[in-house]
């Protein structure tokens, strides 16, 4: 059984800082893209970032580029979402997310074999 278990989360003021962790189990955890997404209240989910699943590869979308920073820990199974400077905008339920890997890196939600069940990011002015 395939489980993504997210954790960290929280409400932080703006410019503070918070790290998203995501632990999976069931799957080969090298063999996966990781990424991670989120949806603000009324949105439609959007693209974060993502990373290879040697590690070697990473996008952001243009949003969070600079302040956020996706990692992934081969040994451990777990990818991690680093973000700084925070702003009220980035106020959504974050979602980590593997696809298994291809080339290029696929960063649509629909391409995505596997979801975490999301932790809420609330970031206050």
């Amino acid at each position: 059984q395939v489980q993504l278990v997210q954790s960290g989360g929280g409400l932080v003021q703006a410019g503070g800082s918070l790290r998203l962790s995501c632990a999976a189990s069931g799957i080969g955890f090298s063999y996966y893209d990781m990424a991670w997404f989120r949806q603000a209240p009324g949105k439609e989910r959007e693209f974060v970032a993502t990373i290879s699943g040697s590690g070697g590869v990473s996008y952001y979308a243009d949003s969070v580029k600079g302040r956020f920073t996706i990692s992934r820990d081969n040994a451990r199974n777990m990818a991690y979402l680093q973000i700084d400077s925070l702003k009220p905008e980035d106020t959504a339920v974050y979602y980590c997310a593997a696809d298994r890997s291809t080339t290029p890196i696929r960063r649509h939600a629909g391409a995505m074999d596997y979801w975490g069940k999301g932790t809420l990011v609330t970031v206050s002015s």
